[in-house]
């Protein structure tokens, strides 16, 4: 077991029981977990279903984790439980007595048959903020035609219009390539949850936290909304350009691909300059941003001319620092830049059962007074079960017990 850590953080003080698996709402406790919160992981006997996902370590013998269950729940505890169980189902009704936030993603209806239901909670803990992310929310805040259906990151990305605006032409939706239709969520219940319990400070009373998974990916996509309502027309997938700004996407280079974006002209007259085209800077078939968006594959031809002669180092030299620019970078790139370390957004941590350690994603919200950390690698299954319950009142003899009856690992 790893030694005891130290509550260090924003959110230090808040206790989280984390009854959720898979990316959403793992990612949401962690963040909570990454900013100083106990949370503490409920697993079934068999443990979340993404331990057993790879990547593993070539020299792991032990296995007990891969890189998918490693990146999305460091900084918490695990308890393994049955929940099927009378014991298993009162060890958590105690956990959560004691807790300031439940967050769950079983399918609806799940917790109330097991006589988990916010409704039940709040009664023994009325300050008790009960968050969830399901694929098409609770029936509690809007009976979904869907509320039944199981979703996963693809499902809402399809469904929140995301894959609808993504694609290289009009008639190929395409896939983001990470998984937003999770992420993106659990940012937004990660937001209600701390909005709730800023409220249960001041008046004691707790509430029940709604993300569809859905909903979530359509609120990022605002700008399909607007465009149907103002317009009447239906966006469609416009490879890497963008329908009301010019040049803004993706220009190649010649040892791959750039970004450059110019949302004003005063950018424009730069990246003009920049690749030996002054004269587009104020012409007035060029000068403004509509009549760029109006003769956009002449602007972005003429990028590319000059684009594509180039290296991405070479571009960075050149356009750096004097409009928006980046180059599209492989994972590979990431681990070399100087950005990335001097931000601590690569960070090594532990893998059970291999001699290196691995590299996860660093906590990107940086705060100058209490910040947030990585202070140890996610959980064995189980691995602090009994600390938890001689914590939550238990005495040894009744966790042996329970442990022997097969109630908790």
């Amino acid at each position: 077991m790893q030694p005891p850590r130290k509550a260090t953080g924003a959110l230090a003080g808040l206790r989280v029981v984390d009854l959720t698996q898979m990316l959403a709402g793992p990612f949401c406790t962690q963040i909570l977990a990454d900013h100083g919160a106990d949370v503490i992981k409920v697993e079934a006997m068999t443990g979340d279903g993404t331990r057993i996902t790879g990547p593993f370590r070539e020299d792991d013998t032990l296995r007990e984790f891969g890189g998918y269950f490693q990146s999305v729940n460091r900084n918490k505890r695990s308890i393994a439980v049955d929940l099927k169980t009378e014991a298993g189902r009162e060890i958590v009704r105690k956990l959560i007595d004691r807790a300031d936030i439940v967050v769950e993603n079983f399918r609806a209806g799940v917790m109330e048959r097991l006589g988990l239901s916010f409704e039940t909670l709040r009664q023994t803990n009325p300050r008790l903020v009960y968050g969830t992310v399901r694929g098409f929310g609770d029936p509690r805040s809007g009976a979904s035609p869907y509320a039944h259906w199981p979703a996963y990151d693809v499902v809402s990305q399809a469904m929140g219009g995301m894959m609808g605006i993504t694609g290289p032409d009009r008639d190929t939706p395409t896939k983001i390539g990470p998984g937003v239709g999770d992420t993106v969520p659990a940012l937004m219940l990660c937001i209600g949850i701390l909005a709730a319990v800023h409220r249960a400070r001041d008046t004691g009373e707790g509430q029940f936290v709604d993300v569809a998974m859905t909903d979530a990916v359509l609120a990022m996509c605002e700008r399909i909304v607007y465009q149907t309502s103002y317009t009447g027309t239906v966006p469609a997938p416009e490879g890497n350009r963008h329908p009301l700004l010019c040049p803004f996407g993706v220009f190649r280079a010649r040892d791959g691909y750039v970004s450059i974006a110019c949302a004003t002209d005063a950018f424009w007259e730069k990246l003009a300059i920049a690749i030996g085209h002054p004269e587009m800077g104020t012409d007035e078939a060029f000068a403004t941003n509509a009549a760029r968006v109006q003769n956009a594959q002449r602007v972005i031809d003429a990028i590319e001319a000059f684009t594509a002669q180039r290296s991405k180092e070479e571009l960075a030299q050149c356009l750096g620092g004097k409009v928006p620019f980046g180059p599209v970078y492989t994972s590979a790139e990431i681990f070399e830049d100087e950005h990335y370390r001097v931000r601590d957004m690569l960070v090594d941590v532990e893998q059970p059962g291999s001699v290196v350690p691995v590299k996860i994603a660093g906590v990107p919200i940086k705060l100058s007074s209490t910040p947030g950390s990585i202070r140890q690698r996610a959980p064995m299954l189980g691995e602090h079960t009994e600390e938890i319950l001689l914590a939550t009142g238990y005495e040894k003899n009744e966790i042996e017990s329970m442990r022997g009856a097969g109630a908790i690992r």
